[in-house]
């Protein structure tokens, strides 16, 4: 298949920009995808490679199934440019509770744990973020995560029951914006290194106030210059491989 071709030859495509008829995706192309809720990050794969009939389909950075978003696929011998992707910075809108915690830091899980939220000002959250989740941090992975430990991933240990020791690791919080503070609940655009889990900083934010915080909803709106606006959603994929047909 030869070496990764530069992003820039690689055609994308989106709402805006659909492929002709005749396009064979077993060359090299990106296509934006908006993950809907409850899918996997492989379900969208799965569905886009039995469509496009080719075996060459991969995505460029996992999405929980509770977050939906920019998915990034790649086709063909663009496959080789994922890892440039998964390099990029990525930006969330990301809805927080304060009040109680969840063994998985996010709403996929039930509530375990409650605290009092009241006290929470939005002087306090803005403050918070600026001195400790801003720049470079040291963030610890959610034990609900596929990080593998001895060959088991994480959230197979979690599921039966069982913790590890997890080592902080360091991530890069590029940009935060504080979009709305109603009750006990913080919608917050990120813009952030490989590897973040705005999941733990739900949980580690929650902690910094006094509290405790999950994050009960999850966008990602862009990763690099790619961006959520014009992503084709599932259906769009099989009305535009239906009209290739």
């Amino acid at each position: 298949m030869g070496k990764a071709l530069p992003l820039e030859e690689i055609p994308v495509f989106n709402s805006d920009n659909l492929p002709s008829p005749d396009f064979d995706f077993n060359v090299a192309a990106i296509l934006l995808l908006d993950k809907p809720q409850t899918w996997t990050s492989f379900d969208i794969v799965k569905y886009v490679r039995g469509r496009l009939k080719t075996k060459k389909v991969g995505h460029a950075g996992t999405l929980d199934p509770m977050a939906t978003g920019l998915l990034v696929l790649c086709s063909g011998r663009a496959t080789k440019s994922i890892s440039q992707i998964q390099e990029m910075p990525k930006t969330y809108v990301g809805e927080i509770t304060f009040g109680g915690s969840t063994p998985s830091y996010d709403a996929d899980s039930d509530i375990d744990y409650t605290a009092p939220a009241d006290h929470i000002t939005l002087d306090q959250i803005e403050k918070t973020l600026n001195e400790q989740f801003s720049g470079e941090i040291m963030q610890v992975p959610p034990m609900y995560s596929a990080l593998k430990r001895d060959g088991k991933k994480l959230y197979e240990l979690a599921r039966r029951g069982k913790t590890v020791e997890l080592e902080p690791r360091p991530v890069s919080i590029h940009n935060h914006k504080v979009i709305s503070f109603e009750g006990n609940k913080l919608v917050l655009e990120v813009t952030c290194s490989k590897g973040t889990y705005i999941r733990s900083i739900a949980h580690d934010l929650g902690k910094a106030l006094d509290s405790l915080g999950y994050l009960s909803a999850l966008e990602r709106t862009a990763i690099g210059d790619f961006s959520n606006k014009k992503a084709l959603s599932p259906q769009q994929i099989d009305e535009l491989l239906n009209a290739k047909n």
